[in-house]
């Protein structure tokens, strides 16, 4: 408790039911202090809370007290913009089906760069570029990339 006690996923009925300390309900109290000076609590709120906190004899009855609070000062605005940036990262990556496909094209593409490389420079005549024609599934692979992506982005909300 001493250490994080409104950490999400550290809670268990075994950790609830423990007896808190005067340090905890210290965290507790100077949480809902902080809460209180970004106008998230009224002052009777605030006055109720504090004073359930100082009573309280386990975890559990401490973090009924803070359990709708965010963590103290991210404003509504920092999460709202956390939430969008998110959404946009998410929106950007690629299917892992679409990520597999690109590494193997961009592989193939690789080798036959370098072996068109080599014999261009082990023989004495023209050689034709066959490399070249990686070019056609990189074409068709942007193609659905790219139509993937503008139906993804059709298909969020917002």
């Amino acid at each position: 408790m001493a250490k994080e006690v409104s950490g999400p996923g550290r809670r268990s009925e075994q950790f609830e039911t423990l007896r808190a300390a005067d340090a905890d309900r210290q965290q507790i109290a100077d949480q809902l202090k902080g809460a209180l000076d970004e106008g998230r609590l009224s002052l009777h709120e605030y006055d109720e809370r504090v004073a359930g906190a100082w009573a309280a004899r386990t975890y559990a009855e401490l973090l009924v007290l803070v359990q709708d609070l965010p963590r103290p000062g991210v404003s509504a605005a920092e999460v709202h913009a956390r939430r969008s940036a998110e959404a946009r990262r998410a929106a950007r990556r690629m299917p892992m089906a679409l990520l597999v496909l690109w590494t193997v094209w961009a592989s193939l593409a690789a080798v036959n760069v370098v072996v068109y490389a080599l014999v261009r420079e082990t023989v004495d005549h023209w050689v034709y570029p066959w490399p070249i024609w990686m070019l056609v599934p990189g074409a068709a692979l942007t193609a659905v990339t790219v139509g993937v992506q503008v139906i993804r982005h059709q298909r969020r909300p917002g």
